[in-house]
């Protein structure tokens, strides 16, 4: 069945500012592939939008995950804890270095990882903690990192779905020892695919951009000296990305003012739980995510049915990982699977139209009616 002409994604990027001048640059000069004046404009840009001094540009968020494991030396016999309510790349990059995944519950109050439950699951083998700013929420970084600090562990930011947001009046992407991006099609930036690292540090950056590049030696051209990695982001990405930093902070001002719209109609719908906004930190809503409640009169998956008829599209919360074959090994962690089973993902875009956010919310009122 066709699907209504006035239907609502989930996601769509806004791509009318310099995006097509820059790209046609890059085609015009030639410099099309892993080499250009974009991609280190890109990786500064974005490195002082996070607040530290380097940026590592590679093909997308998974391989910043498991570029920052490498360079941190994770791999066999170590343990790296991580939520289980994130999307799955999270996971998978630790099993990539042969490492084993640790799963923590997550808190009730920002539905990110639960420092207290790391603190339970950490042992003699753990190596680092991977944090999940999840849906544009910053997880307790401040707390993660004094646990860090005390247990002598890693922290590596996946800050894929929080561009911008802040805990305790710094960016994220700025905490962790290394911190890691995503510019997937449906992030608050895009490159198409891609994404950066973000780090303090000037040897581990030297290191990530060696391995990035096939570890080919910068003194010896074509000489490798190790197993390395084709990591590396085209110009033609970097050229998207610049044009889109551009406007980013334009781009989060409208995420806020959507987020308002949605929270007064809401506030206003029995039976709904809003996103969470801990004292800490700002949010940037990247997915503006809401749960069902178990007293409002239709269940989440219902709910999404009754949307897809209006014309209007949603996601569900991630599936837990612990839960799929690759991973599942029986824990039980109850305040993850509580928030998968209710979670439900509303349009979020910046192009969202205030006749589109009336649309959506009147379709919730006749729901609770």
């Amino acid at each position: 069945m066709d699907q209504p002409k006035e239907f609502i994604p989930v996601y769509e990027p806004l791509l009318n500012g310099k995006e097509e001048e820059y790209v046609l640059d890059c085609l015009r000069s030639g410099w099309v592939s892993s080499l250009g004046k974009y991609i280190p404009q890109f990786e500064n840009l974005f490195a002082q939008f996070c607040g530290v001094p380097y940026g590592v540009a590679v093909c997308n968020g998974t391989v910043a995950l498991h570029l920052a494991l490498t360079t941190l030396g994770i791999g066999p016999d170590d343990e790296v804890i991580l939520p289980s309510l994130t999307f799955i790349a999270t996971a998978n990059v630790v099993r990539y270095t042969g490492a084993k995944v640790v799963f923590a519950d997550s808190e009730e109050k920002t539905w990110t990882i639960d420092v207290a439950d790391i603190r339970r699951k950490v042992t003699a083998r753990t190596k680092a903690i991977i944090p999940v700013h999840l849906y544009g929420h910053p997880a307790d970084m401040r707390a993660i990192m004094a646990l860090a600090k005390e247990k002598g562990l890693y922290v590596i930011e996946d800050a894929a779905e929080a561009h911008g947001a802040m805990a305790y009046g710094k960016r994220v992407g700025s905490f962790g020892n290394i911190n890691a991006f995503s510019f997937y099609g449906n992030k608050i930036i895009t490159t198409g695919e891609g994404g950066m690292l973000t780090c303090n540090d000037a040897g581990l950056t030297e290191r990530m951009r060696f391995l990035r590049d096939h570890a080919m030696s910068p003194e010896k051209r074509y000489w490798h000296t190790e197993v390395g990695y084709n990591y590396r982001m085209t110009n033609l990405q970097a050229a998207l990305g610049v044009a889109q930093m551009e406007r980013i902070d334009e781009f989060l001002q409208r995420k806020y003012a959507l987020a308002d719209i949605y929270n007064e109609g809401f506030s206003q719908i029995h039976g709904i739980t809003l996103p969470p906004k801990a004292d800490w930190a700002e949010p940037v809503y990247w997915m503006y995510s809401i749960l069902i409640n178990d007293d409002f009169p239709f269940s989440r998956d219902e709910v999404m049915k009754k949307l897809k008829e209006a014309g209007i599209d949603s996601r569900p919360f991630f599936y837990p990982i612990h839960t799929m074959p690759p991973y599942e090994n029986g824990q039980s962690l109850p305040v993850t699977d509580n928030l998968s089973r209710r979670g439900i993902n509303l349009p979020s875009s910046i192009t969202l139209t205030t006749s589109d956010l009336k649309r959506i919310l009147d379709a919730f009122r006749q729901m609770a009616t």
